[in-house]
């Protein structure tokens, strides 16, 4: 186990989870990108949240309200006193947005399981496709968190471009942005993923004033987190400090959320927010900027579909 984190106690290693399979103050919960992948073999006493169903607004383009939030957690058997570790593929893409929508509602007691369903089952530890039945419980949201969020007129401010249209030389003293997609994303040359339609945006490019650092650097083959010297040296590398304000994006929120959690919970950085409107939500909207290379003069325009993924970027 990698120490000298500034939480270590928001990761689950394996090991750990492993000894606490049964404990009824743990509560399980795998968030995948694939919703069949829990059917297919979980952990032992996990329950599955579905990220489409479970955490957005049918309706609106949202996060369920606190009262729906309630009876999802009321439905899991989880109280405030619960310890929640969650998990999933894709390098805990979704977990790690599972774990920031229950810190936006104030649930305090959380773990992301270092290495998720890749590392566990690397390990040869038990799956079962057994389905989970648990006691429900009464879940009450007290005190939410939306200090860690950022709407798209808090990213107009943070970039300092309160009106549209308005030029974006450099960012604010002390205000940093990130965008953690691929280069190709990141540049313009790609708009959007084969395998992703879902996600399409209109424009390629980022928001001005972003750096690129990709999600994928964070982490080692076996979906672990780099260590903490080697996470301050990427991240400071682009100008992203413990003493900064940041807001971090990527195309829909879930690889953001991934980034927000190695700043603000693994690093301690105070000021850390997820703008999960992101790229779909900006580069599909009237009249705000964007930043791209290619529709530079004298430059050829090369956006389109590509068969790209989201793989780590080393």
């Amino acid at each position: 186990m990698t120490t000298g984190y500034a939480n270590p106690e928001v990761l689950a290693e394996t090991a750990w989870l492993q000894d606490h399979l049964g404990d009824p103050a743990v509560r399980v919960v795998e968030c995948d990108e694939d919703p069949g992948a829990h059917c297919r073999g979980h952990i032992p006493g996990a329950v599955q949240l579905d990220w489409r169903t479970d955490l957005n607004d049918a309706r609106v383009r949202d996060l369920v309200d606190a009262r729906t939030f309630e009876r999802l957690m009321g439905r899991f058997g989880i109280t405030a006193e619960t310890s929640v570790v969650l998990y999933g593929d894709q390098a805990n893409w979704w977990a790690a947005y599972a774990y920031w929508a229950m810190r936006l509602f104030g649930h305090e007691r959380l773990r992301l399981l270092n290495g998720g369903r890749k590392k566990w089952v690397l390990e040869g530890r038990a799956t079962t496709d057994d389905p989970t039945r648990v006691e429900e419980s009464h879940y009450v949201v007290v005190a939410a968190n939306p200090g860690i969020r950022a709407l798209r007129a808090d990213v107009l401010l943070h970039i300092g471009s309160p009106a549209h249209r308005q030029p974006v030389v450099r960012l604010p003293a002390g205000h940093v942005l990130v965008d953690v997609r691929t280069p190709a994303e990141f540049s313009g040359r790609l708009v959007q993923m084969a395998g992703y339609p879902q996600e399409g945006a209109l424009r390629g490019g980022h928001i001005p004033g972003a750096a690129n650092v990709p999600w994928g650097r964070a982490v080692h083959d076996d979906w672990t987190f780099r260590s903490p010297v080697e996470l301050r040296r990427l991240y400071e590398g682009a100008g992203v400090a413990s003493d900064k304000d940041v807001v971090v994006y990527c195309r829909i929120g879930e690889r953001s959320a991934h980034t927000w959690f190695v700043l603000h919970e693994l690093m301690g950085y105070r000021r850390v927010r997820n703008y999960d409107g992101s790229w779909t939500e900006w580069g599909n909207s009237v009249g705000l900027p964007i930043s791209n290379p290619s529709l530079v003069k004298g430059m050829p325009r090369q956006a389109g579909i590509a068969a790209a993924s989201r793989a780590p970027v080393h």
